[in-house]
């Protein structure tokens, strides 16, 4: 496989679980949070990502997550599926369990905390490839893996049979921008920022998009992505700007939350806009009244309406 074995292109967020306030898991909400996210016409959808919280839940429910939403979504957008996990084994089974729900692929990080070497880190997505037969991308996030994937690993990397794209979230850019050229022919490659750099280098088909967070925009975030491709980078340009105004007000530059979590940031913003998107499980917390009311004022600042969070 490679890149001309799939479509992906454009905004595809790694979207939040929905929770109920004790914890289990909303599957009444689960089917309406997703509509929302195909009338936005998001280009697609990743779940159980670390925006989905999927630290946080056991295999069965990963399983079921990727089942009900397959049926939900019903292949009018791309659907990803997390498959992050601990060994070769544990993401192994996340991923049969993507391909038995139909999803079209499958993302996955280096294993988490372990920090390993680039000989196991190839033996991991190797290990993954050779017991599954579903699109693998590769997804660099050295804040959570504590392991920053060069781009000659990832050249290597894009190599292995199932490998069809790569989400670089590199903090550094020079390091993005090269592997955007070394690993462009052979798998899509995303999180080109949707600044007017990101731009410039988009109209020119430097990268295929950007797998963001949320996607608490709506359709300004796949927006950005179909001016470009229509030619009016000014209209991009200042869809990107609303994207930079969430991203300062709300997250600091390693993605990490100004105030609580990214997760419940995101939530928070979801039911804001009226969305069932739940609450957050623990570890983490819910945002205390106050860092409520800083989201909203981000969004309001925005133009976007909101709801009072107990009518949403």
């Amino acid at each position: 496989m490679n890149r001309n074995d799939i479509n992906w292109t454009g905004y595809i967020p790694a979207i939040t679980t929905p929770f109920k306030r004790d914890g289990d898991l909303d599957w009444t909400a689960l089917p309406q949070q997703l509509e929302w996210y195909v009338q936005e016409r998001m280009h697609g959808v990743i779940l159980a990502g670390t925006s989905g919280e999927w630290f946080s839940m056991n295999e069965a429910e990963r399983a079921l997550l990727f089942q009900e939403s397959s049926r939900a979504i019903n292949r009018r957008i791309t659907v990803l599926g997390g498959c992050n996990a601990y060994t070769a084994a544990e993401a192994i089974q996340h991923a049969r369990a993507a391909q038995r729900a139909g999803l079209d692929g499958i993302i996955l990080t280096p294993p988490p905390y372990i920090v390993p070497s680039r000989r196991e880190l190839v033996q991991f997505y190797q290990d993954v490839s050779d017991a599954t037969d579903i699109p693998i991308c590769i997804y660099n996030w050295p804040r959570g893996c504590v392991v920053d994937m060069d781009v000659d690993l990832l050249d290597e990397l894009a190599d292995i049979d199932h490998v069809v794209a790569v989400k670089n979230s590199t903090p550094d850019f020079g390091m993005f921008l090269k592997g955007a050229y070394q690993l462009g022919h052979k798998v899509r490659y995303f999180n080109m920022p949707t600044s007017a750099l990101g731009a410039d280098l988009s109209a020119l088909g430097v990268a295929d998009g950007l797998m963001g967070a949320g996607g608490v925009l709506g359709s300004d975030h796949p927006d950005f992505w179909r001016r470009i491709a229509a030619g009016d980078k000014a209209a991009a340009i200042m869809l990107g700007e609303r994207d930079r105004v969430i991203m300062g007000a709300w997250f600091n530059k390693d993605f990490a939350g100004n105030f609580g979590s990214a997760q419940a940031i995101l939530k928070t913003a979801l039911r804001l806009r009226g969305v069932p998107a739940g609450y957050v499980r623990r570890p983490l917390l819910d945002l205390t009244e106050a860092e409520v009311d800083k989201v909203r004022a981000t969004l309001e600042g925005l133009g976007i309406a909101t709801v009072p969070l107990e009518q949403s």
